[in-house]
């Protein structure tokens, strides 16, 4: 059995976080090939990897490609080895020993699931990753609440609607049906679109609860990927269109735009009717064709998005 491990950096040094990530890949109870793909740090994070981490296959690319595209040059590499299981892990997130052993034996008793993931603790270890807290709510994650309350806990998977990709075992079998991440999406959205796919190839979602890991993530100061309105309908939108399971075009959200910016000017809502015409700017902008070619490409099962 052959896995390989894929971490995506950028300045991976802050809080020794790279130490921290590759080190606890290296502690595993299950041999993993390890791959870096570097978007362009501007700190020593290769020049430690170089030196302190030889083994490691590092890819470094001269410029930022985002987090879906960098983590396709993992999903390459691992394909050429003939990898078994590609799992994903944050950069800022360490694993336990048995993390990865017991993500492989959870999916080997239920392949239907194409990712299985860990539970994401902060980086302390002393509470859920909030973030991830509300994934598993029982609206998203039916009976894992109600488990752990009544001491009734299974060691086995719980179906889910969604995980963030901070931590992902995918199998072989997904590789080939979902293939990578969709090029449509630079940075946040890749792993939603992800699952969307995942649904529409009829594979499914599951946590966990005996695995673990731990996500360092909750000193981040304001992220303008969600604070920005416009950067976050733009995500949206492209995550609604992108979608295989919906029939959602850019004519839709034209028509909608139009009719919202006439009855706009029609009571002289100027700041709405200005609130609009942004967007419609972001509409005329995108490469619509692309994004539409590539929700067409998603859904062939094959390892689309991976060169």
């Amino acid at each position: 059995m052959k896995i390989v491990s894929i971490i995506v950096t950028y300045n991976a040094l802050r809080n020794d976080w790279l130490y921290k990530c590759l080190d606890s890949l290296l502690s595993s109870e299950m041999h993993t090939d390890i791959v870096v793909v570097d978007n362009a740090s501007s700190d020593e994070t290769c020049t430690v990897i170089k030196e302190k981490y030889p083994f490691v296959k590092l890819i470094e690319n001269s410029e930022n490609k985002g987090f879906g595209a960098a983590n396709n040059q993992g999903f390459e590499y691992g394909i050429t080895i003939n990898a078994d299981y590609f799992f994903l892990l944050n950069q800022d997130a360490w694993i336990e020993s048995n993390t990865i052993a017991l993500l492989i034996e959870a999916h080997q008793k239920e392949p239907q699931f194409g990712i299985v993931s860990p539970i994401h603790l902060n980086g302390e270890g002393k509470a859920l990753d909030y973030k991830f807290s509300n994934y598993i709510i029982p609206s998203k994650c039916q009976d894992l609440f109600s488990d752990i309350l009544t001491s009734r806990l299974k060691k086995e998977l719980y179906e889910v609607s969604f995980v963030n990709a901070a931590s992902w075992l995918l199998s072989k079998g997904c590789m080939e049906k979902v293939g990578g991440f969709n090029p449509s999406f630079f940075h946040y959205g890749e792993d939603d679109n992800y699952i969307h796919r995942l649904y529409f190839h009829k594979l499914k979602l599951g946590v966990l609860p005996t695995a673990i890991i731990y996500h360092d993530r909750e000193e981040r100061s304001s992220n303008i990927y969600f604070d920005n309105q416009l950067i976050t309908y733009k995500r949206g939108l492209i995550l609604k269109v992108s979608n295989p399971i919906i029939n959602y075009s850019f004519n839709l959200e034209y028509r909608k735009l139009y009719k919202i910016a006439f009855k706009s000017c029609l009571v002289l809502n100027l700041k709405l009717s200005k609130e609009i015409l942004k967007k419609i700017k972001i509409l005329n902008d995108l490469n619509r064709k692309q994004i539409e070619q590539n929700k067409i490409i998603s859904k062939i099962a094959n390892p689309t998005f991976v060169k």
